[in-house]
């Protein structure tokens, strides 16, 4: 065998239907899309369209709301960070910031940032520079003899506002 003769089995892929090809070929002519009106012609644009009726995704509450103007932080617990400073994958003789906490493989998204929460208990003395802590988080960090520094999220662009003519 060769690898250019490789291939799928029998029937493996189905060829797609030709329509307008002729009367003998079952879809001839109208192509499967019956007599006139708008669903014949091409452009149509009524998916969610049920005939007059409510359709399904006007009749389902919406709940909640999104915060366009809402700051994206990584939560971090000070437990998992003691874990991973336990496993060797966190040094502690260097300040820990978002890049160290992500190649540790403890922080993942968070485009503003990482906030650290007080969940479970940190005994390893550590330096943070974070965009965020709780109040008992940096409690816990500055008891352990570690310190924080809270860093400001990077504000977005933008434009500068034109000088207005007197």
């Amino acid at each position: 065998m060769k690898l250019n003769e490789i291939n799928d089995n029998k029937g493996a892929r189905k060829g797609r239907m030709r329509v307008g090809r002729g009367i003998g070929s079952g879809k001839g002519k109208t192509s499967g899309r019956g007599q006139k009106g708008q669903t014949s012609r091409s452009g149509v644009s009524i998916a969610g369209f049920e005939g007059g009726q409510m359709p399904l995704h006007m009749r389902i509450p919406k709940r909640g709301f999104n915060n366009p103007f809402g700051k994206d932080y990584d939560i971090v617990n000070l437990g998992m960070i003691q874990k991973f400073i336990d496993a060797g994958k966190l040094a502690t003789d260097a300040t820990v910031d978002q890049a160290a906490l992500r190649a540790a493989g403890l922080s993942r998204g968070g485009k503003d940032g990482v906030r650290l929460l007080a969940k479970g208990e940190l005994t390893a003395k550590v330096t943070f520079a974070v965009a965020g802590a709780s109040k008992s988080a940096v409690e816990a960090i500055e008891k352990a003899g570690g310190k924080v520094e809270i860093i400001a999220p990077r504000e977005p662009y933008r434009k500068p506002e034109r000088e207005k003519k007197a």
